[in-house]
């Protein structure tokens, strides 16, 4: 069983900065993929951006050029940083992986927030 804690979350101006941290823990478990999603009460969680064990990232493309994922393989975690923030931003971030054997994992959510 994997446990992924984020934090990082808060409030930031728009056109402000956050970097957003989730670390996996637990034990015999290797993780493929991580990444994070965010929702809000009026939209579905919607994918923000992926990267491999590789390092290879996928966007979202309402934050390409914003926001900049990477990951510690040694240290299970991966990161958010986020820049140029924009209130339509604003919402729940959820870390995400998936490990070599396709089961998934999220973690208990961030509240981003992004007063104009």
């Amino acid at each position: 069983q994997v446990q992924l804690v984020e934090s990082g979350g808060g409030l930031v101006q728009a056109g402000g900065s956050l970097t957003l941290s989730c670390a996996a823990s637990g034990t015999g478990f290797s993780i493929n993929l991580m990444g994070w999603y965010r929702q809000t009460p009026w939209k579905q969680r919607e994918l923000v951006a992926l990267i491999t064990r590789g390092g290879g990232a996928n966007y979202a493309d309402f934050v390409k050029g914003r926001f900049t994922i990477s990951r510690d393989n040694a240290k299970n975690s991966v990161y958010l940083q986020m820049n140029s923030l924009k209130p339509e931003d604003a919402a729940v971030y959820y870390c995400y992986a998936r490990d070599y054997n396709v089961a998934d994992y999220w973690g208990q959510g961030t509240q981003v927030t992004v007063s104009s």
